[in-house]
């Protein structure tokens, strides 16, 4: 597979990113490295160094055209952002995560995580392990109806689902194209403007092929345990069940969630691990919508690690969807 030449990339909210984590200096985790633009965007606010961490080979391998004229400072490590703090080596002053599929990934039409170009379904980010056409050819109709709904939000997920497996008995479901049109065909043809019929089908099938929210949520408590007093967890999501994860793991480490309700318990008092730098989460300016429309549903939260000692987390309390299905790797 070529990889191309590399080209200025420009990630997004990284200008807000820089200053809600001000100052920024000594030992940074780039959790999810991508094309690197958050570890150059670090390097030269000031960082020391930046370890970046992809489970994408590709993103390694694009990497060595341009790394070596940070003579060292930034480094790379093949995995999860679940293992950042095994692979961090020592405890770090900031660690930054960019959620959902890179551009990259999705403009590379043999990925298959696009609906969009034509190519094999495949969609891992790590290049191994089941992907998306073994997940349609196999799982059940229940389960595949539950994963469009619980991580697409898809509401004819059940539809979708049925038409799904009728299509596969006859040939197995094998390229991005064929999916879109079995999904685009149970829906409304869009309006102007709206997204494609199969925008949420896709999303879903990304999330449960990589595992997406079994690894946030432990990233986010990985990124707790290495974090030194007074580090910066800054967490950029692009759609809303995402952020919720994000926004409620926060208000419980920082002891900002608010009641269920008025008559329920006291909950006990507990030291926060986390203070907020912004209650709200951050979106892009103007200017930045004008440059990347892809910035258009970003939303950017950030935390200070205070030193109250970590907590294992509460993955339903956190928002993870409720159902039987599993993310596969």
């Amino acid at each position: 597979m070529s990889v191309g030449p590399a080209a200025p990339h420009i990630p997004v909210l990284l200008k807000p990113l820089i200053a809600a984590c001000a100052p920024v200096e000594g030992y940074w985790i780039d959790g999810t490295f991508g094309a690197g633009g958050y570890a150059r965007g670090l390097i030269e606010a000031g960082a020391g160094r930046v370890l970046g961490i992809d489970r994408d080979p590709l993103a390694h391998r694009m990497a060595q055209s341009w790394i070596g004229e940070y003579g060292g400072r930034i480094a790379l490590a093949q995995g999860t952002f679940s293992q950042l703090d095994d692979l961090a080596g020592e405890p770090a002053d900031g660690v930054v995560l960019d959620l959902g599929v890179s551009s990259m990934q999705l403009d590379q039409a043999e990925r298959g995580f696009s609906f969009q170009k034509d190519g094999p379904l495949d969609m891992r980010m790590s290049q191994d392990g089941p992907s998306a056409a073994d997940l349609v050819n196999t799982a059940s109709e229940e389960e595949i109806a539950d994963i469009l709904y619980h991580y697409g939000e898809e509401r004819a997920s059940r539809r979708i689902a049925r038409a799904i497996v009728a299509a596969r008995t006859a040939e197995p479901i094998a390229t991005t194209l064929r999916l879109a049109e079995i999904v685009a065909r149970q829906l409304p043809r869009p309006k102007p403007h709206e997204s494609h019929p199969a925008t949420r089908s896709f999303q879903a099938l990304r999330i449960a092929v990589n595992a997406e929210f079994d690894e946030l949520i432990q990233g986010l408590a990985a990124a707790e345990r290495i974090l030194k007093p007074g580090g910066r967890l800054a967490v950029v999501t692009f759609h809303s069940l995402e952020d919720r994860i994000v926004k409620r793991f926060l208000q419980q480490a920082s002891g900002a969630e608010p009641a269920a309700n008025r008559y329920a318990p006291a909950r006990a008092e507990t030291a926060a691990r986390f203070r907020l730098v912004s209650k709200k989460a951050i979106g892009p300016d103007d200017e930045e919508l004008a440059q990347n429309p892809r910035s258009r549903s970003a939303k950017l939260r950030v935390a200070i690690r205070t030193d109250a000692p970590p907590e294992a987390p509460d993955p339903v309390a956190a928002g993870l969807p409720r159902f039987s299905g599993k993310g596969r790797r």
